[in-house]
């Protein structure tokens, strides 16, 4: 029988990839009775992971983000795949920013066997995953710490990003619309992310496909403001085109 946490993660897969499921249906996948996927539904929509309905659960609106803690799951091997084909991309001895985001954490983890890298971060998880780096420098930029995803905001942690020029700025993104535009929920994430993109000399996106379908209301910027884009399934003829005239270099990592 599975366990509570891969139930929770299989239903919140579930609702992600199809929008509404029975209940009915989510017990036959996870193979319980549907008074279990039903307590399970319950809990999960009173910790606002997913939205309760009768006879079943959804997704969250694509204005609305989840906890950190099924982020991590949600997507992991989509996001590994990414992470390895980026991290490849990376020459030892360069300097990198790198932003908030499981994304990102995925990418960081695929570097601890690179050489001399300059690292400047606002995410604590990102710091911690490279300690076993060879020879990396490690500059933790300054500011309040989120304690729920590790994460370093506010106008310090912009403002210290600021006074660094790097090789790379590795960015994570909470939402992509249509036409282009870069979308986050939080606002004290904006500044830093604005940043990486203001001083890096060539931009990195690492985004699943999931990002296409949420629509999060704070603008980070523009695809256009990117130099490549790793992601894990080919976008649509319409995004294509638009990475296209932006000259942005794609990557589609299959997992």
């Amino acid at each position: 029988m599975t366990s509570l946490k891969q139930r929770r993660a299989q239903i919140l897969h579930c609702v992600q990839q199809q929008g509404y499921v029975a209940n009915e249906d989510l017990a036959k996948t996870l193979h319980v009775t549907v008074q279990t996927v039903r307590r399970d539904v319950n809990n999960m929509a009173a910790e606002g992971l997913i939205a309760r309905h009768h006879g079943g659960a959804s997704a969250l609106s694509p204005a609305e983000n989840i906890a950190y803690s099924e982020r991590q799951i949600l997507n992991l091997r989509e996001k590994e795949a990414i992470g390895q084909a980026a991290a490849e991309a990376i020459p030892d001895g360069a300097s990198l920013f790198i932003n908030i985001g499981t994304t990102t954490e995925a990418f960081a983890r695929c570097l601890r066997q690179h050489r001399a890298l300059r690292v400047i971060t606002n995410n604590i998880h990102v710091a911690s995953l490279l300690v076993p780096a060879p020879e990396c420098n490690l500059v933790i930029a300054g500011g309040t710490v989120r304690l729920r995803d590790g994460g370093i905001v506010g106008p310090a942690a912009a403002a210290m990003i600021e006074q660094y020029r790097a090789d790379f700025g590795i960015i994570g993104i909470s939402g992509i619309d249509e036409d282009g535009t870069l979308l986050d929920f939080d606002t004290d994430e904006i500044n830093a992310a604005q940043a990486i993109i203001r001083n890096a000399r060539t931009v990195i996106l690492l985004a699943d496909h999931t990002k296409f379908k949420r629509r999060p209301m704070a603008r980070v910027g523009h695809i256009s403001d990117i130099n490549v884009f790793y992601t894990d399934q080919e976008p649509s003829p319409k995004f294509l085109a638009l990475l296209k005239a932006a000259n942005v270099a794609l990557h589609v990592a299959k997992p």
